[in-house]
C-alpha cells in the first residue's frame, strides 16, 4: 500500500465511534503458541463471536479530543498514593510515568531498571517528560495511558477494550498458526513489516532501519490480511483480560472449545515476585518498538505480557472493539 493510501485510511478513521472499524465474523482459531515463551502456552482452540475493531491504535489526536470533551485527567497526571508504593522516595510520588531511556552501552538484560526511568511530568501530552510534546506526533499512538484511561476512552465512544482472544483473533488476520501477523518470516524478502528495535544492540544502539527510534505514525507499516495496522510492534496494547500465567489446556473435543473465553481472575493476576505491590495486572498484546529479536521476540500475535493496571509507559497504547451487531458503519471482512 502506498503512503498516500495509508494517510487516506487514517483520515477516514478520524471521526469518533465505529465508523471505519473493521467487522470480523469470528469463528474458531488456535490461540497461543507452544514454540516461544512459556506464558503463551499451550496452543489451544477457542471460538469468538463476531466483533468490530479499530484498524489503528488510538492516536494522540483522538485522545486529545476525548480529554477536551470530558476533562479526563490520566493516571500519569495525578500524584501517587504513598500507601500503594511503600518505601518509594517522596520525590517519586509526583505525577509522572515510565520512560524508555537508551543505555550508554551494553548492559545486563536481566535488569529492566537500567533502561526504564520513572520520569516526573511524563504523560500522554509529554511522552519523554518535561520539555517534550506531541505537536509533531498527533497521528502517533497515544502512550502513558493506564488501563483506567484506556477504558474511559472506550466508554466515551461507546466501545470496549478487546478481550485477549478478540485481539489475537484480529491480529492473526486469518493466518492460522503463523508466527507473525503476516506469516512465518520476520522480514519477507527483506521487507520491514513492523516498527520494532533494529539490530542486536538493545537497549543502547539501534540501526535505525525502520526509520523510527520511538513510536511511528499509525499505519506506517503494512496491514495484516484483515486490513488492521500495527498489530505487531509500535506499541503494546491493553486488553480487558486479567493476567494468567498460562493458557488453559486444549479442549478434549470440538464440542467443548471455549466460546468468547476470558483470561485469569483479579486476585490471581497479582505479581507474586513483588508481593508488596497489590496491584492487579491485565494482559497487553502485540509488542512494541522496543521488541528486539535477541531480547524480546514478542511482536507476534501469540505474545502476551502482564501490566499493572495503574501503570502507563512510553510503549503502551490501545485500540477499541464493538459488538458487531451494534457497530455503526464498518468494513466487513471474513475471518
Amino acid at each position: 500500500m502506498s503512503d498516500t493510501g495509508r494517510v487516506g485510511d487514517r483520515a477516514a478513521w478520524m471521526t469518533h465511534g465505529a465508523d471505519g472499524a473493521i467487522r470480523l465474523d469470528g469463528g474458531v482459531f488456535t490461540m497461543g503458541s507452544d514454540d516461544h515463551y512459556r506464558e503463551e502456552a499451550p496452543a489451544h482452540r477457542v471460538r469468538v463471536d463476531g466483533f468490530a475493531i479499530d484498524p489503528f491504535a488510538v492516536t494522540n489526536r483522538r485522545f486529545a479530543a476525548f480529554v477536551a470533551a470530558t476533562g479526563h485527567v490520566t493516571v500519569a497526571e495525578r500524584p501517587l498514593d504513598p500507601a500503594e508504593f511503600p518505601g518509594a522516595p517522596p520525590e517519586n510520588l509526583v505525577p509522572g510515568s515510565m520512560v524508555f531511556v537508551p543505555t550508554p552501552g551494553p548492559v545486563d538484560l536481566r535488569h529492566l531498571s537500567l533502561w526504564w526511568r520513572w520520569t516526573p511530568g511524563a504523560c500522554w501530552r509529554f511522552p519523554e517528560g518535561r520539555g517534550s510534546d506531541i505537536g509533531d506526533r498527533l497521528d502517533h499512538p497515544v502512550v502513558h495511558v493506564a488501563y483506567e484511561d484506556a477504558a474511559a476512552y472506550a466508554t466515551w465512544i461507546g466501545a470496549a477494550l478487546p478481550t485477549e482472544a478478540q485481539w489475537e483473533c484480529a491480529a492473526r488476520g486469518g493466518l492460522e498458526g503463523a508466527a507473525f501477523t503476516w506469516g512465518d518470516e520476520p522480514r519477507p524478502e527483506g521487507r520491514i513489516m513492523a516498527n520494532t528495535w533494529d539490530g542486536d544492540d538493545f537497549p543502547w544502539r539501534s540501526t535505525g532501519e525502520s526509520g523510527w527510534s520511538r513510536t511511528a505514525p499509525v499505519g506506517s507499516f503494512p496491514p495484516n490480511l484483515y486490513g488492521l495496522f500495527d498489530m505487531a510492534g509500535n506499541v503494546w496494547e491493553w486488553t480487558s483480560d486479567w493476567w494468567s500465567e498460562r493458557h488453559p489446556d486444549e479442549a478434549a473435543a470440538p464440542c467443548c472449545v471455549p466460546r468468547n473465553p476470558r483470561g485469569g481472575d483479579h486476585d490471581a493476576s497479582y505479581d507474586r515476585a513483588q508481593p508488596q505491590f497489590r496491584i492487579p495486572r491485565k494482559v497487553i498484546k502485540g509488542g512494541s518498538h522496543l521488541c528486539a529479536d535477541t531480547y524480546c521476540l514478542r511482536y507476534r500475535p501469540a505474545a502476551r505480557r502482564p501490566q499493572m493496571i495503574d501503570t502507563g509507559m512510553s510503549h503502551i497504547g490501545f485500540r477499541c472493539v464493538w459488538d458487531s451487531s451494534t457497530a455503526g458503519q464498518v468494513t466487513e471482512v471474513e475471518s
